[in-house]
């Protein structure tokens, strides 16, 4: 993944971390330097935020395998500064699913806090709240507390939190799953402007997490009227018929005049009359960099993609391809190449329904 630093794969999921993490980790421990004037000090800041994003990634993992009780997998989890993300291939597709989905990630912090609660309440290293702080208190009752406001944080009934989906999975099992969305789509946006009121008068930080709220809210509502509108209409109503192929032993000079000479940016790999991989316009570009316009297509496409049927539905196949490395889909009848599908026409297709939904309607008023 871009800008992702692979840790491992566990439970059969792949683990990054954004290239930004350990330079948090770096500016903590450098500011705890600088502020308690202690190697030991620095180093136990940054341990306790490495801890605290150990719980994070528990607590993705918490969403993932229950993900996988509904036969749901996980592409991979990422962690960045502001926390973690698990990307299910899809979301589940009953409300309560999803409502237990949701609530395994906070479960495990829940969890992680009673633990924590309990050893120390057996140890009697419990301190006083009122002498606790963020940098202040035993490092592991910190961790404790963390943990709570992980839960409450992440249970707000809004996107892109927890709450927000477990608000809709309620909403889901009494009214349409897009009005559903929406409602809490809308909340979110409502959490954000109050975020981002409250960064204006405290901490910038706040008002970062408000854009990024209300980014990721638009994007979830947006998703799902599509996902909507697209229900029951197969790929071959909105997949492209005029297009172009390649052959791999084509120069990657006559790719480039295919992209000069019309509007096509990803073209399918041919090879006596079968499918043998696509070439993508950001891999062209970088070969272009690396290695000139005398090397082969071959050498640089992409051999790991997936095709579609024409009778398939577009639904499943839009969900698919929001995660998948290659968003070009070769459409084959027979093993035969018969059009492509990219999310750039699968939106076209969306705006003439759009207009033409809007002409029937107001052809019905009138």
């Amino acid at each position: 993944m871009g800008w992702s630093i692979k840790l491992g794969r566990f439970a059969g999921i792949d683990v990054y971390v954004h290239i930004t993490f350990p330079l948090l980790l770096g500016f903590i421990g450098f500011t705890a330097y600088l502020s308690g004037g202690t190697l030991a000090s620095a180093l136990e800041s940054v341990a306790y935020i490495a801890v605290l994003f150990g719980c994070v990634l528990l607590h993705e993992f918490g969403h993932s395998l229950m993900a996988r009780y509904y036969h749901i997998p996980t592409r991979d989890i990422t962690l960045y500064p502001i926390g973690g993300v698990a990307r299910l291939e899809r979301m589940p597709d009953k409300p309560i699913q999803e409502l237990w989905v949701a609530l395994a990630g906070p479960a495990v912090n829940v969890v992680i806090a009673a633990v924590l609660f309990a050893f120390l309440l057996v140890t009697g290293g419990l301190t006083p709240l009122s002498r606790m702080g963020l940098v202040q208190g035993p490092f592991w009752e910190r961790v404790m507390y963390a943990n709570i406001a992980l839960v409450v944080f992440n249970l707000i009934p809004a996107f892109p939190m927890d709450g927000g989906r477990v608000l809709r999975a309620f909403l889901a099992m009494v009214m349409d799953y897009t009005r559903a969305t929406q409602i809490a789509a809308t909340l979110g946006q409502g959490a954000a402007l109050l975020f981002g009121f409250l960064g204006l008068f405290s901490s910038p930080l706040l008002i970062f997490i408000a854009f990024f709220i209300w980014m990721a809210a638009s994007q979830e509502a947006s998703l799902v009227q599509m996902k909507s509108a697209l229900g029951g209409i197969p790929v071959n109503r909105a997949m492209l018929t005029d297009f172009r192929t390649l052959s791999q032993h084509d120069p990657l000079l006559r790719a480039i005049d295919l992209i000069i000479g019309g509007s096509q940016e990803d073209f399918p790999v041919v090879d006596d009359g079968r499918v043998v991989g696509v070439l993508t316009r950001h891999d062209l570009l970088t070969a272009l960099a690396q290695k000139g316009t005398g090397a082969q297509v071959g050498e640089v496409m992409q051999r790991d993609f997936f095709t579609a049927d024409p009778y398939e539905m577009l639904e499943p196949l839009f969900i698919r391809m929001q995660t998948a490395q290659v968003r070009t889909v070769p459409v084959l009848s027979r093993d035969q190449l018969v059009g492509l599908l990219t999310l750039e026409n699968i939106g076209e297709f969306l705006m003439i329904q759009a207009a033409m939904k809007a002409r029937r309607q107001a052809t019905g008023r009138a």
